[in-house]
């Protein structure tokens, strides 16, 4: 528990922040240092396929009071469809499965980005050098993201919500897709680093369709452990639906807010998580890696 709660005073806990190793623009320390302003005790890092940011985690936790729950944000893919999944307290080691599927994602991320420039740049001023601009450092994970903080930095449209919306949609004409293992594999290999695995807003309403039950169901039979029920990007009647899934299939619910930094309106703590679910999370995690607190 954070020095600075109060016994009597509910955990604020939110599993999904991405820094700037990812897609997020801010630090990991600047990061953390956000989530003791908005008041949060606990904070998941969940950077998009890499755990760059994990090296940084003792010292944001240190300096800012909030503890640490490290985690990755893993790409998959099933029928063209994009699905992500929280892999929380995994081993990250070189050797693992995940870490297989994770740098054969990040160098198709690459090469995509850069055939997606190319196409875009036949009919708006962006360029890949643009793009590198928008980039944090070596190791951070380039994707769509930073192609549309270069079309905003160009005035092609207002905010990254928008690029999405319009230029970089999947149905679009400069969509162009990436090798990402298949969501079963992902639930799997995360299990095998020892992790716990969470599906991501699966019921986005910013997808152009969505998740089949089929597909839900065979998570739960390749192992998936919860649900990111209450996520921004949920509707009311979406949450209900999810939350009624993860009840029935008794997996966990957790929530989120997936925060950017300047990249997206999501606030930090504006979803959370119940603290008996971190506590299950802990508890069936097989990995060395743990929740570091102050």
């Amino acid at each position: 528990m954070s020095e600075r709660s109060d016994p009597g005073t509910p955990q604020r806990i939110d599993l999904h922040a991405h820094s700037a190793c990812s897609d997020g623009t801010t630090s990991v320390e600047e990061l953390f240092a956000q989530a003791r302003t908005a008041g949060l005790d606990v904070l998941a890092l969940t950077d998009h396929d890499t755990v760059a940011g994990w090296s940084e985690l003792a010292g944001a936790v240190a300096a800012s009071g909030v503890a640490a729950v490290p985690g990755i944000e893993v790409s998959s893919e099933d029928d063209s469809r994009s699905v992500h999944l929280l892999a929380l307290l995994v081993d990250p080691s070189s050797g693992t499965e995940l870490d297989a599927e994770m740098a054969r994602a990040r160098a198709s991320r690459i090469e995509r980005a850069r055939r997606m420039v190319e196409l875009i740049s036949a009919d708006h001023p962006v360029r890949w050098e643009d793009v590198e601009a928008r980039v944090a450092g070596d190791s951070t994970v380039i994707g769509r993201p930073h192609i549309a903080d270069a079309l905003v930095a160009a005035g092609v449209v207002p905010d990254r919500s928008a690029a999405f919306a319009e230029i970089l949609r999947p149905s679009g004409p400069y969509y162009v897709p990436y090798y990402a293992p298949s969501p079963q594999a992902a639930v799997r290999a995360i299990r095998e680093a020892g992790g716990v695995s969470v599906l991501a807003h699966p019921g986005s309403v910013t997808r152009d369709d969505d998740l089949p039950l089929t597909l839900l169901e065979a998570l739960v039979e390749a192992g998936l452990d919860g649900i990111e029920v209450d996520h921004r990007e949920h509707d009311e009647e979406e949450k209900a639906r999810l939350r009624e899934f993860a009840r029935s299939h008794d997996l966990l619910i957790t929530g989120g807010s997936d925060y950017h930094g300047t990249g997206k309106p999501n606030q930090l703590g504006e979803n959370l998580t119940a603290a008996e679910v971190l506590a299950e999370i802990e508890a069936r995690a097989t990995s060395g890696t743990r929740v570091l607190r102050p």
